[in-house]
């Protein structure tokens, strides 16, 4: 090789020293180092991102844990909700449910406005908030123990005949509802409120579901369940007197402001739904499922005409469906829905195994959702394709102020 060559071809000793300290760095004192070294080095690095302008993020909107009423029933229902039952161990008492609501409630109070529970170990996971709500029910055990008076419908619903109740999705102590319109939220706030209270009780069952994701269609839309028909069309409007009829209790003492809970778990037979057609999933119903309509109107708010008959004399709106059997003379026997949708891993050869978390809100339990289930349980159409696998119970009582807790009207006599 000549001196030319040597001048010209490229000298990589210097490269191959830099890469071996470089690897060596990296080994030694861990990656921080090595960026250093980097840098030192000249390395050059895209520029970050300019921030983008300022846009409002649906994660920041927080909804208020304190109130007359808990959050997470008049409010706007979330994308996301769980819901988490859990049993009292055997030896807590009065003073121990105080304690466990107290922090209960402090850190459903930090989280729902963007704040880290007390004892968070992953504090970046409640930045978002993303409204979320967590709303507390107590179910007849947890009130006996603290030595309250349960309204008589605090207890199992009567038996009905349409019912296959696993005890994997029944009853409890206590249930904890959690919703936001983020899933990352609702699951460590779930795993959160958890911690709080595995010392105090330990969890019963859980139950997960989905509504549509939040800004995907206007606001107020009907839910549509996943037989893909509206759920919640006759609802009352949160706000108004016949919302606040029809779900605030008054005159029961510890739970005046409060209401009651009864969540159904609802398996739906999507595989054999698949093979009715159109009419007569609109018969089952009572409603067109294109539009919500009743069979006698063209808007899902028109109000049904029960009496409106065929050409040949039957009813236009058939008494097997499921609107008119859901219908009551007695103005008091209405009821608040806000249910979620759930659709799990199948199993046997399903290709689906689906359903509803049915959660409604009334103030009594037995004179309102009861005699309403009593109707759908002798005859809807609807049963052919609907099972309850899974019923529970809770009074949910009023909001706390600020400094105080849910369940202080229970547990410590505070009025709200």
């Amino acid at each position: 090789m000549t001196p030319r060559d040597r001048r010209q071809r490229p000298d990589r000793s210097g490269a191959t020293r830099r890469q071996f300290l470089l690897g060596g760095a990296v080994a030694g004192v861990g990656a921080a180092t090595a960026i250093g070294v980097d840098a030192a080095l000249g390395a050059t690095r895209a520029p970050a991102p300019a921030p983008a302008a300022s846009v409002p993020l649906n994660g920041d909107v927080t909804v208020p844990f304190h109130g007359v009423h808990q959050a997470g029933i008049d409010t706007d229902a979330q994308a996301h909700g769980v819901f988490l039952a859990l049993d009292l161990r055997p030896e807590i008492d009065r003073e121990a449910l105080t304690r466990m609501m107290r922090i209960l409630s402090d850190d459903a109070a930090r989280m729902t406005q963007g704040q880290p529970a007390l004892a968070d170990s992953e504090p970046e996971l409640a930045v978002a908030p993303a409204r979320l709500t967590v709303t507390f029910g107590f179910g007849p055990e947890l009130v006996r123990r603290a030595g309250g008076a349960a309204p008589g419908w605090l207890a199992p619903l009567p038996a009905f005949g349409i019912d296959r109740l696993e005890s994997a999705y029944s009853d409890g102590d206590l249930l904890i509802q959690v919703a936001a319109d983020d899933p990352l939220t609702v699951a460590h706030a779930s795993r959160m409120l958890l911690k709080d209270a595995r010392t105090f009780a330990e969890l019963r069952w859980t139950q997960q579901g989905f509504r549509r994701a939040h800004g995907s269609v206007r606001a107020g839309t009907t839910m549509r369940n996943l037989f893909g028909q509206v759920d919640g069309t006759s609802n009352p409007q949160p706000g108004t007197a016949d919302f606040d009829e029809v779900v605030w209790t008054r005159g029961q003492g510890w739970l005046d402001g409060g209401t009651g809970l009864v969540v159904r778990r609802i398996a739906m037979d999507l595989d054999t739904w698949d093979r009715l057609d159109r009419p007569g999933r609109d018969q089952s119903l009572g409603r067109f499922q294109s539009t919500g309509a009743p069979l006698t109107g063209t808007d899902e708010f028109d109000e049904p005409d029960f009496e409106a008959t065929t050409a040949i004399g039957f009813p236009v709106i058939p008494e097997f469906s499921h609107v008119r059997r859901s219908r009551s003379d007695d103005p008091r026997e209405r009821i608040f829905r806000r249910a979620y949708n759930y659709d799990d891993t199948p199993v046997s050869g399903a290709i689906s195994n689906a359903g509803l978390v049915f959660v409604s809100f009334q103030a009594d339990v037995g004179a309102q959702f009861v005699p309403l289930q009593r109707r759908l349980d002798e005859l809807d159409l609807l049963n052919e394709w609907t099972t309850p696998i899974g019923s529970a119970v809770f009074a949910v009582p009023p909001g706390c102020s600020e400094g105080g807790f849910i369940g202080d009207t229970l547990l410590i006599g505070k009025t709200s």
